[in-house]
């Protein structure tokens, strides 16, 4: 099958089709929408018959009426009843299609924050014809209900899991649709140019232009640049989500696994005077102001016959060549010995890296040996901090330096980036769609050839909003949400 026969088969996978075939379900769901242990507890429940089976297990107060009977945005005072026996007091919000999160009726129940309570109606909304929704079911009918695109979608798990001002910036911009606008917009202009062009090929006797072919070659140009723009910003993107990868490494009893613990705010790592203690690495997020750092504890760096820490130390080696900053740890007290014995280990591999060489131990040293550190570091070229791990002196500083070395760009809630994989990866084909438009341009390729290239580059664009998907994609996407969103 060739490249034109893949993209046709591609193509006819429209979301109308998935709609019909696969995705569609009228039955009516419920879930329990908040985390165990608060005071309140809220149970969703959505679908064709929502209102109807929450009526059957909830009585109003004697002056309000059935919730069937309710205006939309209403909230209802009453119980829930097994028969006669009273479940608790609760509130009722009522929704009503296509007004509500979902697109469908829907309402929710807040109730006392019980485990047992929120298991007692939900079993009585089961009884009365409810099921247990599946993760990530109410925004995967969101979608399918036409109340927000896929990329939209995705982002109410990224709001979820935001962990730091900038996820949290960058998710709700697209929530919002500022990604989808502007994919929108491309896409509007490759589809107007499309359609000259292939109608052009209707009247290919007459030999007839409708598509200016500058034109034409100044947007793909234009479109070029955006979505090279879009992509490149991933990098960026990743980071904010993900956390920026920081390895710390250096020699054994180096006080690497301290300072982890110290970041962290809790004991993550084993910290002990016996050497080769870490065998293994070690990793944890922690959001320093405002952005989210991934640190990395590697074993320490020494000449070892020990099988098992051997590998710990070859693993050190990868994760310096994965990592965005590298901490460099060495003892004050040793320091010159331990860097002239690492440099020729460590530099080579850091020469693209942000490396910072970080004296620890520093109460013990006095200010000459300070003094001649400080000059041993200038001479390397490397930017250092004397701390005390133990004793959390300049940790503050080591904050500090680490948001400065970062260098991430102040993120408003206009800025268009991208935090995700499968936009990244739809993204780069659209981009080397649109190559193949310059450079069929260029070589004045036949309009059929450019039609196809175009559309390619469309059809990319759209996966991203899922006007152009297909179910396993949408599967694992809602698969990993959490249950009640």
């Amino acid at each position: 099958m060739n490249r034109q026969d893949i993209f046709i088969s591609r193509k006819n996978v429209s979301l109308q089709q998935i709609t019909e075939d696969t995705m569609i379900n009228q039955d009516t769901i419920c879930a329990i929408a908040t985390a165990q242990g608060g005071a309140i507890g809220t149970i969703r429940v959505s679908g064709t018959k929502a209102i109807e089976i929450t009526d059957k297990i909830f009585t109003p107060t004697h002056k309000n009426k059935k919730l069937t009977e309710q205006p939309a945005y209403t909230i209802s005072f009453g119980h829930i009843k097994n028969d006669n026996e009273i479940i608790d007091e609760v509130l009722v919000s009522v929704f009503r299609a296509p007004h509500s999160y979902t697109g469908e009726d829907s309402t929710e129940i807040m109730c006392h924050g019980s485990s047992y309570i929120l298991q007692q109606v939900m079993q009585l909304l089961i009884q009365q014809g409810c099921r247990t929704a599946l993760p990530g079911e109410y925004t995967q009918r969101a979608f399918l209900n036409g109340k927000m695109d896929l990329s939209q979608a995705e982002a109410v798990a990224d709001l979820i899991a935001s962990s730091s001002a900038a996820t949290h910036r960058l998710a709700m911009n697209q929530m919002r649709g500022g990604f989808s606008k502007e994919l929108s917009d491309l896409r509007t202009q490759l589809l107007n140019f499309t359609s000259m062009i292939e109608l052009e090929l209707d009247f290919s006797e007459e030999d007839v232009q409708f598509a200016n072919r500058e034109d034409l070659r100044n947007l793909a140009d234009q479109i070029e640049h955006v979505i090279s723009r879009l992509a490149n910003s991933f990098n960026v993107g990743n980071a904010i989500k993900n956390g920026i990868p920081v390895a710390i490494i250096g020699e054994t009893n180096a006080g690497k696994s301290t300072l982890l613990n110290v970041l962290l705010n809790e004991e993550k790592a084993i910290v002990s005077d016996i050497h080769g203690t870490t065998r293994d690495v070690i990793e944890d997020t922690v959001s320093i102001n405002g952005i989210t750092f991934r640190f990395i504890d590697t074993a320490g760096i020494r000449e070892t016959h020990d099988t098992i820490e051997t590998l710990g130390i070859e693993r050190t080696f990868k994760k310096i060549e994965q990592a965005d900053i590298i901490l460099w740890m060495v003892d004050s007290t040793d320091a010159r010995m331990q860097i002239e014995m690492l440099s020729p280990k460590i530099l080579p591999l850091c020469k693209n890296k942000k490396l910072t060489l970080l004296f620890n131990k520093a109460e013990y040293i006095h200010e000459n040996l300070k003094s001649e550190l400080t000059r041993l570091a200038k001479q390397l070229n490397i930017e250092y901090i004397f701390i005390s791990a133990k004793n959390r002196d300049n940790i503050s500083e080591l904050e500090n330096h680490l948001t400065k070395t970062a260098s991430l760009p102040q993120i408003s809630q206009n800025d268009v980036i991208v935090t995700n994989i499968r936009h990244y990866e739809a993204l780069t084909h659209a981009l080397d769609s649109i190559h193949r438009v310059q450079n069929g341009l260029q070589t004045n390729l036949s309009g059929d050839f450019i039609s196809q290239d175009l559309r390619e580059c469309i059809f990319h664009l759209s996966d991203i909003v899922g006007e152009v998907t297909n179910d396993q994609v949408l599967g694992n996407i809602f698969k990993n949400f959490c249950v009640g969103k």
